[in-house]
């Protein structure tokens, strides 16, 4: 069997992207910013593209690839992505593959074979790929439409993914100066996002950027009293629903799935210690089978498409707000209700603090490694919206009270901070605007330091106005202002703090500042209820799970995950409109000319017939 049987060649390809969408993808219309890329990228422009995860990052370069003369090269960084991408694409009718060291030499032959016979629209590779002998001058005998480059903040050495291997993609404008490059991106703060644009060469791209929020996900973090009873508590609202347990240990992971399964949840473990051959069943079972929690740790996770995960819960703290952002970012791809949960302690903190202290990194790395956990730390304690404060952390500014996070639902204790915020901003501006947190806070306390004589920080007026509050408080006072965006740390000058324009109205006393008690914080009632979608009725729900079963009879058939087919949005559609024919079946969304040959009429059979 052809390594392309799946897919049927687009004979006369519609020349704009609309079309392709319609035809090709079932939708009608583009989200967001995406038609503006797409058109950017058709017309032969670069292109840098910073939208969330779910937001369509993939049509903006798959779209541009299929309706341009010559195949579109993907450089992703892992092998479960290219394989998800390449079926997706092919039940589509798209000609994709992938060449990744899991291929057999025969198939290897296969692809490259069809490279040069221009018989390819997409081509997925490793960065590695890139510097493999002879592929480049392969790349060069063929006619490429463009270069897109996934996960592009792993060039950054300020990304929370770092990856050496994508500091080869710079070559790609002196080697293919004429061929468009699109690098794509759910997690870049500033710093990232500047640091990836120049090593990729791209400062004359043109920059997209979408907003970083996900208003289908709820976000829940809870402090640790008894972690397990508290994950039971929270698994308990998404029983019959995929999701992801994340650790930070193997041990841990293997230790929470075990304890999982002897409570009747069906959960797998996957880490990097694992055979690679359990490994795979594992992560394959995730992506195939329903109601599946995987329990992981960080090592899963990037590029999976799985659209229906239903949760993603964090048994420990991450590394930085965009490690949190990022994986978090797995669950609601699709745009359903999902949720996002954490529970963590002080012990978290201790610990990743030590894990950058005996890290290789050099100092430089190490202070910003700091700087982003202590970040992260000011959502978790924040008393304002979780989401306003996460989505200030990438430059985006939000009214607050979202409605869909656990401390707008159930407000927090409180307390008056104003006097102490005035107090800690005082003494950043009067020491320059030049010293990090630990620094600022011995100003405070008046802590006479070697530092503090140093530069005579002793004699200042803000020397010891802080001194009845103690050091733990006050670090928490100051992320808490970063997390509400009236400090910010500077990273290229070692996390020096420095503050916003909106910091005048508290010394002028225009605003107060209300804090997040630091004292003993209540435990969170973990079984209230997030926001969520609209309940299907009792008779689309038997639709609904007749189509589910349909639907894992044939991607069973095939050995792909059943998103594949269609996704949870098309089968609660269909659900609900109840299409009597193809014409109504094509209305639907998700539903393209290749899917609705290849599957209409099972699924309108499957919708006509009784249990």
């Amino acid at each position: 069997m052809s390594l392309f049987s799946n897919a049927t060649a687009l004979d006369a390809a519609p020349a704009g992207g609309l079309d392709i969408l319609r035809s090709v993808f079932g939708l009608d219309a583009f989200r967001g910013q995406q038609q503006d890329v797409v058109d950017h990228v058709m017309g032969g422009g670069d292109a840098v593209v910073l939208f969330p995860t779910g937001a369509g990052k993939s049509l903006c370069y798959q779209i541009p690839a299929i309706g341009r003369p010559g195949v579109g090269v993907v450089i992703s960084p892992l092998i479960a992505l290219m394989r998800d991408q390449v079926e997706a694409l092919k039940q589509a009718g798209v000609r994709a593959a992938a060449l990744n060291s899991s291929l057999s030499p025969e198939e290897n032959r296969s692809v490259r074979q069809a490279l040069r016979d221009g018989e390819l629209d997409l081509l997925y590779v490793a960065p590695e790929r890139l510097a493999a002998a002879g592929f480049l001058d392969l790349l060069a005998s063929v006619d490429i439409g463009l270069f897109a480059i996934d996960e592009a903040h792993c060039v950054s050495q300020w990304g929370h993914d770092f990856r050496p291997e994508y500091r080869e993609l710079a070559k790609l404008r002196e080697l293919f100066p004429h061929v468009p490059r699109v690098a794509l991106t759910a997690t870049a703060d500033p710093t990232t996002r500047a640091d990836l644009i120049e090593r990729l060469g791209l400062e004359d791209a043109q920059l997209f950027i979408s907003s970083f929020d996900r208003p289908n996900i709820g976000y829940s973090i809870v402090e640790r009293a008894n972690a397990r009873a508290q994950l039971l508590d929270f698994l308990a609202r998404h029983k019959g629903e995929s999701g992801i347990v994340y650790c930070l240990s193997r041990a841990k992971v293997e230790a929470i799935a075990e304890f999982l399964t002897e409570k009747g949840i069906p959960a797998l473990p996957y880490h990097a210690g694992l055979d690679a051959g359990v490994r795979a069943r594992n992560q394959d079972a995730f992506l195939k089978e329903d109601a599946v929690c995987l329990v992981a740790t960080v090592a899963f996770g990037m590029g999976i498409d799985k659209p229906d995960v239903r949760y993603v819960a964090h048994m420990d703290l991450p590394s930085s707000i965009e490690a949190y952002y990022q994986e978090t970012g797995r669950a609601g791809r699709d745009g359903q209700p999902s949720e996002a949960w954490m529970c963590y302690g002080l012990s978290d903190v201790s610990q990743r603090r030590r894990m950058i202290a005996e890290g290789n990194a050099p100092d430089e790395i190490k202070r910003l490694e700091n700087t982003k956990l202590s970040a992260l730390l000011g959502v978790c304690e924040t008393a304002g919206c979780r989401r306003q404060a996460v989505l200030a952390h990438f430059g985006e500014q939000h009214q607050g009270n979202c409605g869909n996070c656990d401390t707008c639902i159930t407000p927090v204790d409180t307390w008056d901070g104003t006097e102490a915020a005035n107090k800690v901003m005082s003494s950043i501006y009067r020491t320059g605007q030049r010293f990090g947190a630990a620094h600022v806070i011995d100003v405070v306390m008046g802590k006479a330091t070697e530092k503090v004589e140093k530069f005579r920080h002793q004699h200042l007026p803000v020397f010891g106005v802080g001194q009845d509050i103690s050091v733990k408080t006050w670090r928490s006072v100051v992320r808490q202002l970063t997390a509400m965006g009236l400090v910010h740390v500077n990273h290229e000058a070692h996390g020096a703090l420095y503050l916003d324009e909106g910091a005048r109205a508290v010394f002028r006393g225009e605003r107060t500042v209300t804090l997040r008690r630091d004292p003993e914080r209540k435990k969170s009632d973990t079984n209230r209820a997030l926001a969520g979608g609209e309940a299907l009725s009792g008779e689309a729900e038997a639709v609904f799970e007749r189509l589910r079963r349909k639907r894992r009879e044939i991607a069973s058939a095939q050995g792909v995950p059943p998103y594949v087919v269609f996704q949870d949005t098309t089968l609660r559609a269909m659900a609900q409109r109840l299409p009597a024919t193809l014409d109504d079946l094509r209305a639907l969304p998700g539903v393209g000319d290749a899917k609705l040959e290849r599957y209409g009429t099972a699924f309108l059979t499957a919708i006509a017939s009784a249990d």
